[in-house]
Order: C-alpha cells, then structure tokens, then sequence
C-alpha cells in the first residue's frame, strides 16, 4: 500500500488508517512508545532485526503522520527522545479491538492444531 493512500480523500477510513500502520515495524513502535519515551537506541535494542536506518526512516514517517513526537535535548552527545502524541495514542486505543481479535486467532489457529 503506498504512503499517498493514507491521505487520499476519496479512499474508505480503514485504508487510510492502515496505510498510516502499514509495514513491519509501525504496529510495534506504537506498541512499545505507549508504556512511555524512549530513545532510539532502547527501541533498536527491543526489536531486533530493526536496522538504525529503517528505525530512523520510520520514526520520521510517524512523526510527519503526527503519531509521534521527537524531541531532541540540546546537550553533548545529542540526546532525542520519542514519544506518542495525542494523535499517537487514540490510534493505540483504536487498533486495541484489532489486537485482541488477533489474540483471539492465533488461539482458535493452535486450538485446532493441537486437535489435528
């Protein structure tokens, strides 16, 4: 899905939202920044596999989609921290009904391979 999908007018409300959400790391950004602040070296060290490139390629994604809030602390090293914005947060609540069905899947889903 591309990034100009999530601000085309004439697209339904839910293909908006996911492609705000869309790619691998998003979901778990907002996932990890709605217990508080962080900075970018904790986020890397919570999601292995996320590159700093891609890490910093994404966050400024979500900044520019006002889901979250970069403050960069003006002392020696530079120190940036990331948090979620209001805007940030009722996304969290909203994709709360999702996450719990998807919990409820990945039951049903090892329920009946362990019937099988």
């Amino acid at each position: 899905m591309t990034r100009s999908r999530a601000q085309d007018p004439d697209v339904c409300g839910v293909t908006a939202a996911v492609a705000v959400i869309d790619g691998k790391w998003k979901t778990l950004l907002l996932w990890l920044l709605e217990s508080g602040p962080h900075r970018p070296g904790e986020l890397r060290r919570r999601l292995p596999g996320l590159t700093e490139k891609v890490l910093t390629q994404t966050l400024r994604e979500m900044e520019a989609d006002g889901l979250v809030h970069r403050e960069v602390h003006d002392v020696r090293p530079l120190k940036t921290v990331y948090s979620l914005t209001g805007f940030g947060r009722d996304l969290s609540e909203a994709l709360e009904p999702l996450s719990d069905w998807g919990h409820r899947r990945l039951e049903k889903l090892a329920e009946s391979r362990s019937v099988s």
